[in-house]
């Protein structure tokens, strides 16, 4: 009930970012959240190693619920020697098979902590494929984000560029200082630049979403997705509350099942085992046979394993704090998520509804009244970058969002979206 709960209202805001992006038009140089989410479950080498602890555990299962193996043993008595032993003619010949057999259930506590093993590495298998689709889609979203400023400020520049043939018109007309055409060379130029930083930005997005889903090299065009759709957070309460559903602590349960079992068999270790043998024994002297049985049992006086006994106890006792200790990891990270997340909320109600209606109002106005020789190209200028700088900062709080979003997608043990985009 938790999980819909809170699904419809966190999945909304990443629901409406990958339903934007399934309605993409898709090509070949395209990426898009679904294919990157896709690829990098495939190529991921943390998910490879995570499912190989999964058959490293699996077979030490199989070994902790394998029987003892018996002996085979030949003893030859009574041969070699001197006198009447000389030789073999007086030797006892015994071939004999020996078993030993585990008592008080050792065998079973060491296949508890078998199955135990196989569910913790299983379920850490599960904590990183969250980890490796919320790390994936934040990169995406890095490169979304890169793509959509560097679209701004190639409108900015556009915008400075057009204002050239009608400065040209009032510097022929005596009306401008031909100084100003190269203030807005400079305004130009320093643009440009702005726009290179974003593209070495852009570059090392683009590697590392590319290093996640298995390339060394992009090997992609540009992303497709929409950054404008957002929806309501719940309460910071639910997502902690959630965050004990996160794989990362649903393992300590595991973990404590397989100390306990460990702890168990240590206990059990002193108590001895049985070894029963049957043996056939030929006596060359008298060319006569006879059976022989033996049941040895060895005596715990020296060693009672008190050492192993002491190691499994505070083994144990450590699964709670180490449980406590990463479940608080988990919260700060979710709470600077959710920080950011709520932060990008409110400085984008700002920007939507005062900074950029009224930056761009004043833009419009004081460009109209530029060609009317009302303002100054300083005063154009200013408003212009006045805009660009409220749309960049936009489209910053946008990205924040959604990738506080894939944060605690990531934290709360229900991927929501990213678990419905692909499956391995």
């Amino acid at each position: 009930m938790f999980y819909r709960g809170m699904a419809a209202r966190l999945a909304c805001a990443a629901a409406c970012l990958i339903g934007g992006l399934a309605l993409a038009p898709s090509h070949a140089q395209t990426l898009t959240m679904r294919s990157a989410l896709s690829r990098a479950l495939a190529t991921s080498p943390r998910l490879t190693a995570a499912e190989r602890d999964v058959g490293i555990a699996t077979g030490q299962r199989i070994q902790a619920g394998a029987l003892l193996n018996p002996d085979l043993s030949y003893e030859q008595d009574n041969s070699f020697g001197s006198g009447i032993y000389r030789g073999t003619r007086s030797a006892e010949t015994t071939v004999q098979i020996s078993q030993a057999f585990e008592l008080f259930g050792k065998r079973d506590a060491r296949i508890a902590a078998g199955v135990a093993g196989i569910e913790v590495a299983a379920i850490q298998r599960k904590a990183v494929r969250l980890e490796v689709l919320s790390e994936t889609a934040i990169a995406f979203l890095s490169v979304l984000g890169a793509q959509r400023r560097i679209q701004i400020l190639d409108e900015q520049i556009t915008a400075i560029d057009r204002l050239t043939p009608l400065l040209r018109r009032r510097v022929e007309a005596g009306a401008s200082s031909p100084a100003e055409t190269g203030r807005a060379e400079v305004a130009s130029a320093l643009v440009k630049a702005d726009r290179e930083r974003f593209k070495a930005t852009l570059a090392s997005a683009r590697r590392e979403l590319a290093v996640l889903m298995g390339d060394a090299a992009p090997k992609f065009g540009e992303v497709s997705g929409r950054l404008d759709t957002m929806g309501r957070p719940p309460t910071f309460q639910s997502v902690v509350a959630a965050i004990d559903a996160n794989p990362q602590l649903v393992r300590w349960t595991a973990i404590y099942a397989q100390r306990n079992a460990e702890l168990l068999l240590a206990r059990l270790r002193p108590y001895p085992d049985v070894r029963i043998a049957a043996g056939w024994r030929h006596f060359n002297e008298t060319n006569d046979d006879a059976a022989r049985l033996t049941v040895s049992v060895p005596i715990p006086v020296f060693d009672q394993n008190q050492g192993n006994i002491l190691s499994a106890q505070e083994s144990l006792a450590k699964t709670k704090a180490e449980r406590e200790a990463n479940r608080n990891t988990l919260i700060v990270v979710a709470g600077r998520a959710y920080d950011s997340l709520q932060g990008s909320l409110r400085e984008l109600a700002v920007l939507r509804e005062s900074a950029i209606p009224r930056a761009t109002e004043a833009s419009d106005a004081i460009a109209q009244g530029y060609g009317q020789g009302r303002f100054s190209l300083l005063e154009v200028l200013d408003a212009q970058a006045s805009v660009t700088q409220a749309r960049l900062r936009e489209q910053e709080a946008l990205q924040n969002f959604h990738a506080g979003v894939a944060t605690i997608e990531g934290l709360v043990g229900n991927p929501f979206t990213l678990a419905r985009e692909s499956a391995r």
